[in-house]
């Protein structure tokens, strides 16, 4: 069991994946249509964040990294899923088998600079435990808020995709 989070930043707890009590939590961070409308097919029942949830556990129990759960200091309420994990994707070899960030905020703290601050925190975590050379990330194309984070984190375009739906998804990457 985790009970101290593994990062912090002036304001947030970042916290490993700690058990099922978090579900609900996870459920409820998605749960906002507009949250999901670039998320691809991601669902908010409790059988879709249960895959993920158990992802994002093995990404930690066999790589040492993946997406934190974040919270405000000192609170139990889950406002992002932020993080670095290893990811699988399938559609594009530059993608596979590599250190993939993402993040995911509640709606209702948009425009607060959570993405920016707690990945910061986690990219020099993650630089500093973790010899890979290259992390990437995948973006809907239409998000122009993410393209921005990634921008401000030195994520560059390098490629592109479009999937079965016809939604085109930029590809980016940070080399060090």
């Amino acid at each position: 069991m985790i009970d101290t989070p593994l990062l912090q930043t002036e304001r947030f707890d970042l916290w490993q994946p700690r058990g099922p009590q978090d579900l609900a939590a996870l459920c409820n961070l998605i749960s906002d249509e507009e949250t999901r409308r670039f998320l691809g097919h991601a669902r908010a029942e409790l059988p879709a964040q249960w895959e993920r949830f158990m992802r994002n556990a093995g990404s930690w129990a066999i790589y040492g990294y993946g997406v934190f759960q974040v919270r405000p200091r000192g609170d139990e309420d889950l406002i992002a899923s932020i993080g670095v994990f290893h990811s699988w994707r399938g559609f594009d070899p530059s993608m596979d088998d590599q250190p993939e960030a993402g993040w995911i905020v509640r709606r209702d703290w948009w425009g607060r600079g959570v993405a920016v601050e707690v990945m910061r925190a986690v990219l020099a975590w993650f630089d500093a435990t973790h010899a890979a050379p290259r992390i990437v990330a995948m973006i809907d194309q239409g998000n122009t808020a993410s393209v921005k984070v990634a921008g401000k984190l030195g994520f560059a375009r390098y490629g592109g995709f479009t999937d079965p739906d016809g939604t085109t998804l930029d590809m980016f990457e940070r080399v060090r």
